[in-house]
């Protein structure tokens, strides 16, 4: 028995809400039970040095939890500096979310999506690419109304899930309980047509086997299709 009473294969709650911001030219508040995650887009007309003059656009994303966002307060890694954790989630987004861009028809300009976690309950880093991906399409749209693009640089949906074995089952979209005590723990990074960009696996106290892992990919498969259906479903 999960400790939130789920089928093995069965997502927590989501709801995705746009427009959360004022300024941020795309924004969204992505709520998976309980991890919500505020994410904005922000558009500019520069890049960095490295692709100056390339004609390619670039994707990058920031990552931080607020002090509450857990059961006791954390220091604000403004005052402390970041931690190895929260730079390797940050590159891990960024890379998801350029999976989805055709860089050439962004043009030579940087969308930056920052991802603030407001509550944490396990699965962090996967709400902020699925959310992050929302804000990035709603700032593109913009792009698109504009007439700055001529063709959209969005390719395909991104969304990400964790999985997991838990008490010796693999199971859909953990919270916290059971991502602190899962035998392996998983995330799942995948395109809207379910090819992977990213895979994070590892035994956290007890190995797994190859069919272990494809009963996973299963699960993955099917938390990424009920995601990208709420994405679509946000941007309309």
């Amino acid at each position: 028995m999960r400790p939130s009473h789920r089928n093995l294969d069965e997502m927590r709650p989501i709801s995705i809400e746009t427009g959360v911001t004022r300024h941020a030219e795309g924004s969204c508040i992505i709520r998976i039970g309980d991890t919500h995650v505020l994410c904005t887009a922000t558009i500019e007309e520069k890049v960095p040095p490295f692709l100056k003059n390339t004609g390619l656009g670039w994707v990058t994303a920031e990552y931080g939890m607020l002090p509450r966002a857990t059961n006791t307060r954390m220091r604000r890694e403004a005052k402390v500096g970041q931690s190895g954790r929260t730079q390797e989630i940050q590159r891990l987004i960024g890379r998801a979310l350029r999976a989805g861009v055709d860089r050439v028809a962004l043009g030579e300009r940087q969308i930056t999506v920052d991802c603030d976690v407001l509550q944490a309950d396990g699965g962090t880093r996967c709400a902020a690419i699925t959310g992050g991906w929302v804000a990035l399409r709603l700032a593109v749209n913009k792009l698109i109304k504009a007439g700055e693009v001529t063709t959209d640089p969005i390719t395909d949906h991104i969304a990400a899930v964790s999985c997991g074995i838990y008490a010796g089952q693999p199971v859909l979209d953990m919270d916290y309980l059971e991502d602190s005590e899962a035998g392996v723990d998983g995330n799942f990074v995948m395109t809207g047509s379910l090819r992977l960009v990213e895979v994070q696996m590892s035994a956290e106290g007890a190995t797994f086997s190859r069919e272990e892992m494809s009963e996973l990919m299963t699960l993955a498969e099917k938390g990424v299709k009920e995601l990208v259906e709420a994405q679509e479903a946000a941007v309309g």
